[in-house]
């Protein structure tokens, strides 16, 4: 079913339909990639172990002269971030809002409508105001967005964000919900909207995808569009500073060039391990292997000088180790999907503390993740892999996060991998051709010897509203602003 409903009439019922059960979007997102590899005439995999229990839920590159001097060809990031952006567009009860760090915010409400929040069970009564942005045409049409926002949400506020595709025939997709997001929990779940599709496009989650991408179908065109949600009469506003997607259409690929090695650096990243969180917080997910991606995510935040507040992890429970993971995990949740690995709520979690950007992005090489750690920027990737392929692992997962925190001087990619007994077992040094291939492949054969999909190359970044020169360059490079 497509919820996806067009701006309500005032004092007008905003629709919500529950999804009858979270089919993992990694798994929807495989078949499509079955299809599509149907016929390309692959060896059988050959044997090796199992997927084991770690696995979580999400599924030739010369190295140029100069790293900094070209942007990466993986993606196309548009991003509205501006006093200039937000000045564009359509504003219906919204205004820009200037500042240091330009956003946008709810004026004077558009009207009214209620919304049933399927994970309560309550309906409320809410004003809103809705910003639209212009059309986007990537610079290679796309078969997936993943979008990424930053955003406040005082109590008593949250936000709708939506995109709309054009496809190269010229008609359009329906508007899409990508998020109903808080970063609090005590007025809306935040939540993500499975099972909306036109037969064409569909949203897995945290991607709005196509479906059937072997036959040529491309989105040419995206807009993003945001609405401010508030009780009445509160006067309350949230506040989006950055609201935008990344388009790609990454080839079908087992394997990838090799990427010569550069300079090595390692940063001093926190190391936290998911593992010593199992089964805390059923209602989070549990811990333990479920946890990767909130675990990354608060090891990138504290490498920025920032954390949560002891007022902020009052809640969690003394006796457990690391309450800022606890934490993390709480506020990435999502409710629709019933787990913390939404790419799209790890970012928007990220940007809740004071003065960080944070995106969901894609690169095309290795060389373009040693320019980020070599401007002082780490990165948090997303991969899948069998046992055997990635040496000292130990595992094989399904999907996973870890933390790129350095290369050695043989260019080997030290990792801070939650996935890990302790704390003190976080850090692990992978081959380099190994992990190279099985971050940026988008297809791989599983334990079975069946066909399903690999991330391409999918990345978190956070940085600090003031990066330094250096670190501008390194994210200019990859087409990030």
């Amino acid at each position: 079913m497509n919820d996806s409903p067009r701006v309500p009439a005032p004092d007008g019922a905003l629709p919500e339909t529950a999804a009858p059960g979270r089919t993992p979007r990694r798994a929807l997102l495989a078949a499509a990639l079955a299809v599509a590899g149907a016929g390309t005439g692959h060896a059988p995999a050959t044997a090796a172990p199992a997927d084991g229990p770690r696995s979580g839920r999400h599924p030739e590159h010369a190295a140029p002269a100069d790293p900094v001097a070209s942007a990466s060809t993986a993606a196309d990031n548009r991003f509205w971030v501006s006093a200039a952006d937000w000045e564009t567009g359509d504003h219906a009860g919204t205004a820009p809002a200037p500042g240091s760090r330009p956003g946008v915010v709810l004026a004077t409400p558009a009207g009214r409508a209620d919304y049933l929040d399927p994970h309560t069970g309550r309906t409320a009564t809410w004003e809103y105001a809705t910003w639209t942005g212009p059309w986007h045409a990537p610079a290679v049409p796309a078969t997936e967005l993943v979008p990424s926002w930053n955003a406040a949400t005082p109590a008593g506020t949250w936000i709708t964000v939506e995109f709309q595709g054009r496809y190269a025939d010229g008609t359009e997709t329906p508007w899409y919900v990508l998020g109903r997001w808080a970063s609090g929990d005590g007025d809306v779940r935040r939540t993500s909207l499975d099972g909306q599709t036109d037969g064409r496009t569909a949203v897995r989650t945290d991607t709005l995808a196509v479906e059937a991408p072997a036959t040529g179908e491309r989105l040419v065109a995206h807009r993003p569009r945001l609405t401010l949600h508030r009780s009445p009469g509160s006067g309350a506003t949230p506040t989006v500073w950055r609201l935008g997607a990344m388009a790609s259409a990454v080839p079908d690929r087992f394997t990838v060039p090799a990427a010569p090695p550069g300079e090595g650096r390692e940063l001093a990243v926190p190391r936290y391990s998911q593992t010593v969180h199992l089964g805390q917080y059923p209602e989070y997910d549990n811990g333990g292997e479920a946890w990767c991606s909130p675990t990354s995510s608060q090891m990138v935040v504290e490498y920025w000088g920032r954390r949560p507040t002891a007022t902020d992890l009052a809640w969690v429970n003394p006796a457990f180790a690391d309450p800022q993971v606890c934490h993390a995990a709480r506020y990435t949740f999502d409710h629709q999907y019933a787990g913390c690995g939404n790419w799209s709520f790890n970012a928007a979690y990220a940007a809740g503390y004071p003065d960080l950007n944070a995106v969901v992005t894609r690169l095309g090489s290795l060389t373009e993740l040693e320019t980020l750690i070599r401007a002082g920027i780490p990165v948090i990737t997303s991969q899948s892999f069998r046992a055997a392929e990635l040496t000292g692992a130990d595992y094989g997962t399904a999907g996973h996060l870890m933390t790129v925190v350095g290369l050695t001087a043989d260019g080997d990619v030290i990792a801070n991998d939650p996935s890990s007994p302790s704390n003190d077992a976080v850090r692990r040094v992978y081959r380099r051709r190994e992990w190279e291939n099985i971050w940026l492949r988008t297809q791989r054969y599983d334990a079975a010897g069946n066909v399903v999909s690999g991330t391409g190359g999918v990345c978190y970044l956070y940085w600090p509203l003031d990066p330094t020169a250096a670190q501008r360059r390194a994210l200019e490079a990859i087409g990030v602003h």
